[in-house]
């Protein structure tokens, strides 16, 4: 008996709007809509604990491999940049294309607050499912897609015609917008960034928004709508998510080398690393020493700076921490003054995190821009 393919996707829109019951019912139509299975190609891997497992659609079945698809969950397409098609064993890295979790699609559209009519530039085709969530709601003629990939994009380019899709598509670095289709009423982008590119902000009609995720490289990050004001600056909060896309490839860490504990200067810490394992914790981290990455072992945390290979690292005293910072920066104390104040602000969720941003100053601010504050790396 064939695969009732409207019922699934009818399924999958149905259990994304009981999960978000103000979900505009537009999206949720879209969903409905929109053959997920037309953009995830013949393949995709899966998480082993260690490293990436390809799973063939051929190999699955037919049945299993639509179970996958109408699942509400991620499914990455490409690690360091090798397809998941073109895999015949496990693969090591990150990831560097994905179909993004429906509700995360739509979600972000949501926090976007965008309207048919309005012309919409996408950061990030992917797979150019989301592009094409986008055009059942928005209408084709007021999306525009922009991929880094070329092979990616290509790729996007025949999914969207497969399924009937016809928004302007182009191939470059998105963190540059796209300026031949400018001006745009509001941005949205399917990846993470360290702070908001200038050319989207000199690309967006007066009054325009952008939606992304800020984010960083110990991984916590922060949705948010900024609103463009008559003065060319960008105010939002950020919303309670903890869901985020993969950071930007120009924005994404170096490489970085095997890391050996080095003993340094020695203290008591004034506060306990498990704070690190909080969401807004860690973004608060994140914020105070941008160019660490964080790790977390069964007795502490590390923290390593990628710019300068300075370090600190926890260890377990009693029911106290010690601290030893090796380096020319003290990454611990930049950490633990950040956590001190938002502890002593009352420890808020990312709902009480906002943002005024300019192409040449951007701050993330705790309250009100007057409280507690930490400048963006742009």
């Amino acid at each position: 008996m064939p695969v009732d393919l409207a019922a699934l996707r009818l399924a999958l829109a149905e259990e994304i709007a009981a999960a978000n019951p103000t979900l505009d019912p537009g999206w949720r139509a879209a969903v409905a809509a929109v053959p997920r299975e037309l953009f995830l190609g013949t393949a995709a891997f899966r998480p082993t604990g260690t490293g990436w497992e390809p799973v063939h659609r051929a190999e699955v079945g037919e049945d299993e491999w639509l179970r996958m698809v109408y699942s509400d969950r991620t499914w990455v397409t490409q690690v360091q940049e090798k397809d998941a098609a073109d895999a015949t064993g496990p693969a090591s890295g990150s990831p560097t294309s994905s179909a993004t979790l429906p509700s995360l699609v739509v979600r972000t559209a949501q926090v976007a607050e965008l309207r048919p009519g309005q012309k919409v530039l996408e950061v990030g085709t992917g797979t150019g499912y989301s592009t094409a969530v986008l055009c059942h709601r928005l209408g084709a003629g007021n999306v525009v897609s922009i991929e880094y990939d070329s092979t990616l994009a290509a790729t996007a380019a025949a999914h969207l015609s497969k399924a009937g899709c016809s928004p302007a598509l182009a191939v470059g670095d998105g963190l540059r917008g796209c300026k031949e289709h400018a001006d745009y009423d509001a941005i949205i982008a399917t990846c993470s960034v360290r702070s908001i590119p200038h050319s989207w902000f000199w690309q967006l009609n007066e009054g325009g928004s952008i939606t992304t995720t800020i984010s960083g490289w110990m991984l916590a990050a922060g949705m948010i709508r900024l609103v463009l004001d008559d003065e060319g600056t960008a105010h939002g909060r950020f919303t309670g998510d903890t869901i985020t896309y993969m950071l930007a490839r120009p924005h994404e860490r170096p490489p970085s080398p095997s890391f050996f504990r080095l003993d340094g200067d020695t203290r008591r810490t004034r506060l306990d690393p498990g704070l690190l394992e909080e969401w807004a914790g860690r973004f608060v981290a994140q914020l105070a020493a941008p160019s660490a990455e964080l790790m977390t072992t069964g007795s502490g945390v590390i923290l390593r700076d990628v710019a300068t290979g300075s370090q600190a690292w926890t260890e377990p005293e009693g029911e106290e921490w010690t601290v030893h910072q090796h380096g020319p920066l003290r990454l611990w104390d930049q950490v633990e003054q950040a956590l001190l104040l938002w502890r002593d602000a009352g420890a808020p969720d990312m709902t009480e995190f906002g943002m005024t941003a300019t192409p040449f100053d951007q701050t993330v601010w705790i309250g009100s821009p007057e409280g507690p504050k930490w400048q963006l790396p742009v």
